[in-house]
């Protein structure tokens, strides 16, 4: 079906992408954000501004798509419930309440029999100074924060007796384990048992931002089949619909481990625009919008490289070669640690 009208939550880099994307296969998009200035209008066909709990800005947007997907996580559970009312919302609304907290997806994840860090919940003082056995570890709020945000690093019992955190939101602490490698697998679910996955992504985050990216990965041919069997039993599991993303932890002596599970288009993805003939983002409209399956290949070896703050401004006057491509995600101010854009280069 062609001259559908999609609807898109979220308006940044990845709204842009997936609205590009459409464009490519005949599907109209509409972006919906609370940001007037988000960039991601540039590449829609339409734009809503308004808050993501205003029901007169809900209706307006649910009146102009056929059907609905988003491009970040942390939508009210409410506002994508209520559109789903109406007009279908794809990966579903349910799927959001287990990933946008952090212990209920580490219980999911679990409850699949993976392997996750050694965690537990927060909830007062008394229970954070017990923790000890967790030390050197990470807390995060359980809800919101990604790139960093809401992460608190602890190396020390006594860093972990210092810290004060706001009671008022909830905690989850993440016991460290001893890192080798970080890769990411995406999946796109058409349906029952129908997939298209990309080989493992091998990833290096600088400040808990992804800084680079790259294909293949250098990894195992058992942690290969492993993550991408894994991701396709989780997406299974979740019923979903469109592109996830898996991120993995693996160990000095070679275990896999789930860090997160992204249920959208994932940054580290990016490199499937220009290495792969059907990108990450081509394979979700595709899905969510219930078109054909086709068979994704990958065409070259790449490397995409994160652009954070300032540097986009170094990228923006600089001269590329055949084999790079440059993408500027057109964001209004330049602020530190604020992914700007990125390079992708692609490697034989």
């Amino acid at each position: 079906m062609v001259n559908q009208t999609l609807g898109i939550i979220g308006g940044g880099q990845l709204g842009s992408m997936l609205a590009s994307a459409a464009k490519k296969i005949n599907i109209r998009t509409v972006i919906f954000s609370d940001d007037q200035d988000a960039p991601g209008q540039k590449f829609s066909d339409d734009f809503v501004f308004g808050k993501y709990d205003d029901e007169n800005i809900i209706n307006e947007f649910v009146e102009k798509v056929d059907i609905v997907t988003f491009e970040f996580e942390n939508i009210p559970f409410e506002t994508l419930n209520k559109i789903n009312e109406v007009k279908k919302v794809l990966p579903k609304p349910n799927i959001n309440k287990i990933i946008q907290h952090r212990l209920y997806e580490k219980d999911f994840i679990n409850k699949c029999n993976f392997r996750t860090t050694l965690y537990d919940s927060i909830k007062n003082d008394k229970e954070l100074k017990s923790k000890t056995n967790f030390v050197p570890g990470i807390i995060k709020t359980s809800t919101f924060g990604y790139d960093g945000k809401g992460q608190y690093k602890i190396n020390s019992v006594k860093e972990l007796e210092e810290i004060n955190l706001d009671y008022n939101k909830e905690y989850i602490i993440e016991k460290f384990i001893n890192l080798k490698k970080e890769i990411s697998v995406i999946v796109t679910r058409f349906g029952k048992q129908k997939y298209e996955i990309y080989e493992p992504i091998e990833n290096i985050h600088e400040d808990q931002i992804l800084k680079n990216s790259k294909i293949p990965a250098e990894i195992s041919n058992e942690i290969i089949e492993k993550s991408k069997d894994w991701a396709k039993y989780i997406s299974e599991e979740l019923d979903f619909i469109g592109t996830l993303c898996v991120e993995y932890f693996i160990d000095k002596k070679d275990n896999l481990y789930v860090n997160e599970i992204a249920p959208r288009v994932h940054n580290s993805g990016h490199l499937t625009i220009n290495s792969h003939n059907i990108s990450q983002f081509e394979n979700h409209i595709r899905a969510v919008c219930g078109l054909n399956k086709e068979e994704t290949k990958k065409l070259f070896n790449a490397k995409m490289i994160n652009l954070i703050g300032n540097d986009i401004l170094v990228y923006r006057n600089k001269k590329f070669t055949s084999n790079e491509f440059f993408f500027d995600y057109l964001k209004k101010e330049v602020k530190p640690k604020r992914k700007m854009g990125h390079l992708t280069i692609l490697k034989k």
